[in-house]
This record gives C-alpha cells, structure tokens and sequence, in this order.
C-alpha cells in the first residue's frame, strides 16, 4: 500500500518509469510518505542513513559506482541544507544525484511554525534543475505536478532538487497501487542515429498525425481550426511540434485533444504547450521538419492530405475577402504589395504583439520575426532598430500604437539607416482589448484596460529625423506603402495608418465570418 498523497505518488510513480532504482533515505515525519513509498515499492532499494550531511556523500558514492541517479530524500526545514557539500560536489563532477525533500504548504512558511524555512531554492546555483511539486486538487495541477517531475527527470550528468510540500495528515497509506504516469523522454536528433527513422516511421504510421510549426505559425491554421470546431475526425492522434510558441489560443486548445505530441528543440526543454508532450528530441526543428515533408512527398498520408485540402480551401476564401480599410486591409496590402515586388529586393520582417501578429499570421507568406517569448509589447521597435543596425537589408517592423509609443526611444539612435521601415498602426486603443468577450461590460475597459490615447508619431519622427507619412483612407494608405516599401532613404521611414477601432473590431470579425461561411 501507498501514501495517498497525490504528488507524492506521482513522484514515486516517475521515479520507477526514468529508472532510478536506489535511494538513500535520512528520518524525519514530514518525509515519511514519500520514505513509506519508496520502501514500499519494489523497484527501488532503499538505504537509511541518519546524518544529512553523510547521506549526500553516500548517495554521491552509490551514484559514481552505479553511473546511474541516486535519490537523498530528506525532511522538511534545514535537513536540505545540510546536503549542499554533496550537491555541489555533485554539480562539479556532474554526478545526477536527485535530492528529494518534504516540505510544509507554502502557507506555513515564515510563520514561525516547526522545521519550515523556504525550501525551492535552497541549493542554489548546485543544482541544474530546482522544481517545487503543487499539492494536486484537479487534472491540470495533476498534469502540473507531473511536468515538473518529468522536467527535473530528464536533466543528465548534474544534480536536481524535487521539493514536495505535504499537507497534514501525513500517516495515511491507504491507495493499493502508484498511478499510471505520463513519462517524457529525452531523445536526441542525430541523422546518424535511429531516432530520426523512428520518428519518421511513427509520423506515417499514424492514423492522424500533424506536422506543427511554432514561430512563423502554420499558415492559416487558425482559421483551418475554426471551421472544423469539434469535428473529431480532424483531431490528430500524433503531433511533431517543431518551432517555436504558437499565437493562437484556438489552436493551442485544439490540439490539447491529440493523444500525444513529440516536440523538437534545440535545448532539449521540456516545453508541454498541448499538454500531452511524450518525448522531446534535442535537435534541429528545421531539419527534422524538412525530412518528414520529404518523406510525405514520397509517401502520402490521407490524414495530412485532409487537412491540406481544408487549409487550401480556407487559402482561397483569404485571398478573396477584401477587408474595407482597417488595420487589416492596410496588412494585408502591405503582404500583398511586397509580395508581387521586384524579388532581387531581400526584406526582414518584425512584427509587434498583439494585433499585429495576429494579422501577421493571416497574410505573412514568409518567416517572421517576433518577441513571442514572453509576448510583451515593450520592445519590439527596438529588436526591428537593432537588427536593422547590422544588415543591409530592408527591414520592415509593423507595429501597433500602444507598443510603438512604449517604445519609441528606439528612434533615438545614431546608428539607424534608411533601411528600417515602420508601418504604424495606429487605431487610438489597445484594439486587441475589444475582441475579448466580456470586457465590453466594464466600464474600465477604454481608459484603462485599452489605454485609450489621441497621440500621433509625427512628432517623435520629426525630433529623430525620420520620414514620416500618415494615412487616413484607403487611397492615402495604398499609396503610403508603396512609398515605404519602394522609397530610397538615407534616414527610416514610418507610414502612420490611422483606422477606428470599431471598424477594425467589426472588420475582423466579418474576416472570420467569411471563413466559417466556405
């Protein structure tokens, strides 16, 4: 029988899957469900030795001998300190010593009660991976806790720290058997290697599998996601997710419904977006991506065949819908115009959060730059400025007026040449704030969640000798981008379009309206 409690379950449950077989176990009461555990499971031998300090020189003993992970599992308050001479040993001679302590809830901590000092991070710099395990009350919290296990699981030739919190009653072993946990693995993307193959052989052997491209997204995959709803019969039972994060929402809650997903990175993160991430591979997104359309070509799937018919489907409806002149209409002329340009012409594109992405992920037919990292707004001018800095190069930024003004120090710059190109959309709003259902009744939602403003750039392009164009119909809007795309320049240019923000809201949502008509 086993502890009930829930994280410390699922901690057992992936020690045994990532096949760590030894643990050194020192006393204490707060400990004690996850000593009971890994006593009671026969996969693991355990070891008790009483002093901390020791049990980290003889987890680190074991784990030389073995050239496997040990678990030193302690109880809660300073008992983890005293294992911080092992650890960082351990971290010098890259020894994968897996330090497991208990811990009060967080409530507790700094409040005077027994044997509780903040834990997370006790060990500093020692450890490669530091993860503090939720106590679960639903499936995401369960999902949570089990990411997190799987995250410090996987980290190779270094120590790591799994801190438990455990909520009284401590003494109840009343659950029969460990639960059937989700295991992620590591793999690495050799094209020596097996790996690649196998993945290949998985991808075409599946009933429903998607090929998903993060950062520039999959062209009108949005789109594609909203026309199909809750269709099961385009949900993919397989996903290779290669790239980087994914803007849509829609999308990213689509695929949660896939039965598992294989993600490619370079840093080998365990990056969970679908929550159903079995197996990372280390490696190169790009090339694993190009090798599984080689292989499509020469192997058709009727899956992947299915949803290019709808993507096409949708492609045409896109090209076809005509917004009236919005934030919308001035993208998607501005794709359209550089598009059927002269091609001799290299071009770099930065796009803004928020609004302008979005739009970005309907027209752009080319890759794009983005700070989707965290998603801020601050900043994105001067990541386009910077990379303008060091190419020849047209590098063009379409930016929104709240992330334009945040950031407009951008332009006080010597360095700046007549290679930066800004198309400012500028509609007096946050225009994203108006799309989210529900906002609309607080009457917080213009002045303060929207940031509502009546400010133009020209005088900030005047003050930082840029050449400044506004447009405020669709005639002036046309003619402005020809002219920043096509202009010569010793100095950046910026094209302020001016739109309402009621008609870029209504614009948009007649877009989507439009696809869900085809």
């Amino acid at each position: 029988m086993y502890s009930n409690k829930e994280n410390v379950n699922i901690l057992t449950a992936l020690l045994v899957a990532h096949g760590i077989r030894h643990a050194v176990c020192c006393p204490g009461s707060r400990n004690s469900p996850i000593v009971h555990n890994l006593n009671a499971c026969p996969d693991i031998q355990c070891y008790p030795v009483t002093d901390e300090r020791s049990a980290g020189f003889y987890a680190l003993g074991m784990s030389q001998a073995l050239k496997a992970p040990v678990v030193v599992c302690v109880t809660s308050g300073t008992a983890v300190l005293n294992l911080a001479p092992a650890v960082a040993e351990a971290y010098y001679q890259h020894i994968p010593l897996v330090v497991i302590s208990a811990d009060r809830p967080q409530a507790w901590i700094d409040q005077l009660d027994g044997q509780t000092l903040p834990q997370p991070d006790a060990l500093g710099r020692f450890v490669r991976k530091a993860v503090s395990l939720p106590e679960p009350h639903n499936e995401e919290e369960h999902w949570y806790c089990n990411r997190l296990v799987n995250e410090a699981l996987l980290v190779r030739h270094a120590p790591v720290h799994i801190n438990v919190p455990i909520s009284e009653p401590l003494f109840d072993y009343s659950v029969a058997q460990l639960p059937a946990e989700r295991k992620i693995e590591l793999l690495p993307a050799d094209i020596a290697n097996t790996t690649l193959t196998h993945v290949c052989r998985m991808f075409l052997q599946a009933k429903r599998p998607m090929l998903i491209a993060g950062q520039p997204m999959n062209p009108h995959l949005d789109e594609a996601v909203c026309l199909v709803a809750d269709n099961e019969d385009y949900v993919p039972d397989f996903v290779l997710y290669t790239g980087g994060s994914i803007v849509s929402k829609r999308v990213k809650l689509f695929l949660r419904k896939a039965k598992e997903t294989w993600a490619v990175n370079e840093t080998g993160e365990v990056n969970d977006t679908f929550m159903n991430l079995t197996h990372v591979i280390q490696g190169d997104g790009a090339m694993v991506a190009d090798m599984m359309r080689f292989n499509l070509e020469q192997q058709p799937h009727p899956f992947v065949e299915k949803w290019q018919q709808l993507l096409d489907k949708v492609q045409q409806s896109v090209a076809a819908y005509e917004p009236a002149y919005s934030q919308m209409a001035a993208v998607k002329f501005f794709e359209r115009r550089q598009e059927s340009g002269d091609r001799s012409q290299k071009f770099c594109f930065h796009y803004a959060n928020s609004s302008a992405i979005r739009l970005a992920n309907i027209y752009a037919q080319h890759p794009v730059y983005c700070n989707r990292g965290v998603n801020g707004i601050e900043g994105s001018l001067s990541t386009a400025a910077g990379f303008s800095c060091v190419t020849d190069e047209n590098v063009f930024c379409v930016i929104g007026d709240l992330s334009f003004f945040y950031d407009q120090n951008a332009l006080w710059n010597r360095n700046l040449r007549g290679n930066l190109r800004i198309l400012l959309l500028n509609n007096g709003r946050g225009g994203i704030f108006n799309l989210l259902k529900g906002l609309e009744e607080s009457p917080a939602r213009d002045r303060f969640v929207a940031a509502e403003h009546h400010t133009s750039a020209e005088g900030i392009c005047q003050q930082n000798n840029i050449t400044y164009l506004k447009a405020e119909n669709m005639d002036e809007m046309q003619q402005g981008i020809d002219t920043l795309l096509y202009i010569e320049s010793e100095r950046p240019v910026l094209l302020e379009v001016f739109t309402d923000p009621a008609e870029d809201e209504r614009v948009f949502r007649d877009y989507y309206k439009s696809i869900s008509d085809i």
